[in-house]
Formats: structure tokens, sequence, C-alpha cells
């Protein structure tokens, strides 16, 4: 028997408007949860269109809908994905099935190559398929594993429901970010520093992982439900803290050579979602750890990707550089009841932009007063008088248990952030 996939009336609605429309092909995302027994849709969003648009099948086809993918991934807190793609056709479904097989893998390739955190078994890695045809409203709904490059169709059920996120649980927590990370002497290492963020990131992601959660207070076991006397039906709010245990680490393991680091400080607000009215507490830290990493990932990739962060690279001027990461702003998913996506906003940002964004990649409707940006503040570049006195003598090798790096030489100094959201920190010798 096939998965199974419970899909919310507003999906129903938004794909009826799509079939009503006299366009060509349409493809888009379907946005939701998995479990074991079976996988929520909540949200589904079409692709943009492609001023140079390709046809379907075609490579740069598969580019641009794996591309607006990714873009959606980084837009959706724990707890919700992409679970698959959909196309709008009045093609047979079994002609479509190859490019709906092809977008798939391409879309999954592209989200996990950026994903920091490591797979559980448990994992869903089933993908869904769905074919519509415009006239006859006929759906076809299929399955690939998209872990198996040999997979095959599999047909799963497909079932619209009303309030589908109702009883859905909302745990968030902050949680305050120190990283360090050592850039190679451009002498001795041709890594560039994308490469040398990644690979660090990683080993943070790995402490995050092993991090102790507390919710409410309490650290439940992992199998027991972290319900907290609320009646069913009713908005469940958890507030969890994690605790990281620092490295244990000797002088061997952490002296390097280094042409600079890259300090990235300050708080990140977390928050993950589940699917079940009897929330299970392995399930929640689960997620909510994924979605520190993939916050504090997706910011980092952000602003390298900026125009202006490469230049200040490309400069190769022996100084501190200072870049605000941008800080996280969340907006309610209409009829979803407490689910919210995201966005992140830079500090030469307007609100307005954001909405725009949420139209672009999600083609949601939001006003700017439907936006949360009090969970974060707008990191704050704070300049001291000592940053202007540039100095290239080296410092001391930092003590390995006050800082992860020794021999780390700074060629001026760094002002200190007294209360910031997120900021990096470039700094070369």
């Amino acid at each position: 028997m096939g998965r199974s996939y419970i899909v919310e009336d507003d999906v129903e609605e938004y794909l009826s408007k799509l079939c009503s429309q006299p366009a060509g092909p349409v493809t888009g995302l379907l946005i939701g949860q998995s479990s074991a027994q079976r996988d929520f849709v909540v949200m589904a969003t079409r692709t943009p269109q492609n001023d140079e648009s390709a046809a379907a099948g075609t490579s740069e086809y598969k580019e641009w809908v794996s591309e607006h993918a990714r873009q959606v991934s980084r837009m959706l807190p724990g707890g919700l994905s992409v679970l698959g793609v959909f196309i709008v056709s009045e093609s047979d479904a079994k002609d479509t099935l190859t490019t709906l097989r092809q977008l798939v893998f391409s879309v999954e390739n592209l989200i996990s190559s950026e994903q920091l955190w490591t797979p559980a078994e448990d994992d869903v890695t089933d993908c869904v398929t769905l074919h519509i045809n415009p006239k006859t409203r006929k759906t076809v709904c299929r399955t690939f594993d998209v872990k198996d490059p040999k997979s095959v169709a599999k047909p799963a059920d497909w079932k619209y429901q009303s309030g589908v996120c109702s009883s859905w649980a909302t745990v968030s927590c902050w949680l305050s970010i120190d990283l360090l990370v050592p850039l190679p002497d451009s002498t001795t290492c041709t890594s560039n520093m994308d490469d040398c963020l990644k690979e660090e990131l990683k080993v943070w992601a790995q402490q995050i992982e092993r991090g102790v959660c507390v919710i409410d207070g309490k650290k439940l076991p992992e199998d027991s439900e972290i319900k907290t006397g609320q009646k069913k039906n009713v908005r469940q709010t958890y507030t969890a803290q994690l605790l990281i245990a620092p490295e244990v680490q000797t002088v061997t393991d952490v002296v390097q050579r280094c042409g600079g680091c890259v300090s990235v400080r300050g708080a990140i607000h977390s928050r993950a979602f589940l699917h079940s009215n009897k929330p299970k507490a392995k399930l929640a830290e689960k997620l909510l750890k994924r979605d520190i990493i993939s916050t504090v990932a997706t910011r980092v990739h952000m602003l390298l990707e900026e125009p202006s962060t490469q230049n200040e690279q490309n400069k190769g001027r022996k100084q501190t550089e200072q870049f605000c990461l941008p800080r996280r702003v969340f907006c309610p998913v209409k009829g979803t009841g407490s689910l919210s996506v995201c966005d992140y906003q830079f500090s030469d940002e307007g609100l307005s932009e954001m909405t725009d964004r949420f139209k672009e990649m999600l083609d949601m409707e939001a006003a700017e007063d439907d936006l949360d940006a009090t969970q974060e503040m707008i990191a704050e570049v704070i300049e001291s008088e000592t940053t202007a006195e540039a100095s290239t003598e080296k410092v001391e090798p930092l003590d390995p248990w006050r800082n992860n790096y020794v021999g780390v030489a700074m060629a001026t100094a760094v002002a200190l952030l007294a209360s910031a959201a997120s900021m990096l920190y470039l700094s070369d010798v």
C-alpha cells in the first residue's frame, strides 16, 4: 500500500484556481510535514514565471524549478519542508511522469546539498508528485524514493481535509551563537571561504545535535508526549532551551595556520511545528535542532551571496570587516492556524520588500501588519575607538579553553556586540 497524503482544503482551492487560469502547463511545490504513517500537505505554491522560460523537461527548466525550491526551503521553519512537486497540464499523466520524476529528484538534490544535519533512520525519503488535468480536475498522485536513483513510481492516496493544521503544536527557543571559523592561509591553502565556512558549520551543527533539549523546563523521555494538560484542539505552544556542552579539545587538535577568521555572533529565534495533537519529545527536539542549524547556515549563505560581501573578500586588504546578518521575520499562513513561514531582512530592507518576496516565492498575499518582526532585533555595528587604529602585530595565541582555535591573528580590533540578532565578522591578516 502506498503513502497517504492528508491535504489542507486551502491547497485544493489554490490548485483549482490554477486550473481555471488560461495558461499553459504550471508547475509548483507542495509543502508540509512527513511522518511514518502519512504526510500532511499544508501549502502549495507555483513556480514563478521565468523571463527566459524553457520547455518542460529541459535542464534549464529543472534548474529554475529547483532554485525556486531552494529559496522556498530557506523560508520554512522547523517541521515544514518541500514534500514534492505538482504540475497542472492537459497532457496525459503518463506523459508527464518522466518530467515529474526528474523534477522531484533535482529539487531534493539541491535542497539536501544545503542541509548540515545528520539524517535520522526514521526520516521519510519518499517525495510526492501530483499531476492535475485542468479540464477534468483528475489528480494522479505518485511517490518516488529520492534516495534510490533507480526508484520507480508508486501510487499514493491524496485526500483533502479541513482543519489539517488546527491542532499542531509550536515549539520555540532563543539561542545565543558565538562561532569562530578560521580561514585558510592563502599561501598554503587554495580552499575558499565558502568551503571553510561550510565545513566548520558542519562541526558546529554536530555540536547542536548533541545538545540537551529542555521543554517547558523539563528534560522529557524521547517517547513521552510534551503536552502540559492543555485541552484538545487548543493551540499548543511550548518554550524550549538547548543546553550545549563546550567542546573538549587538546592543543594538538586546534593549532593551525590561519589567514584570518570569521566570527558569527548574536542571538537567534528558532521555531518548529509538530503535526500531531500528541507530539513526542523526540520529534520536537529533532525538528527544533534542525531549524537552529538551518536558520544560521541560511543567513551565512545569504550574506556570502551578497555582492557587497564578495567585493570585500576580493579586496585583499588586511583589515577587519563587519557585516550584519539578516534577522528572521515570521509571517502567519492564513487558514492554517498557528503555522507560519519566514524570511530574512537585511538592515537596508523594508518590510514591503519582504511582502514582495512572500508573494514571489510562496504566492501568498501578506500585508506588512501581518509580519512578526519582534522575535529578533536588527544587528547593530558598534564601533569602538580602537577600531580606527589598525595594527599589523599578531596577538598572543588564544586560550584554547576560551576559544576553539589558537594561532588566529587579528588585523584590527573587533567591536563587541551589546545586543544584536546576529552578525558576521571577516578578519584578515
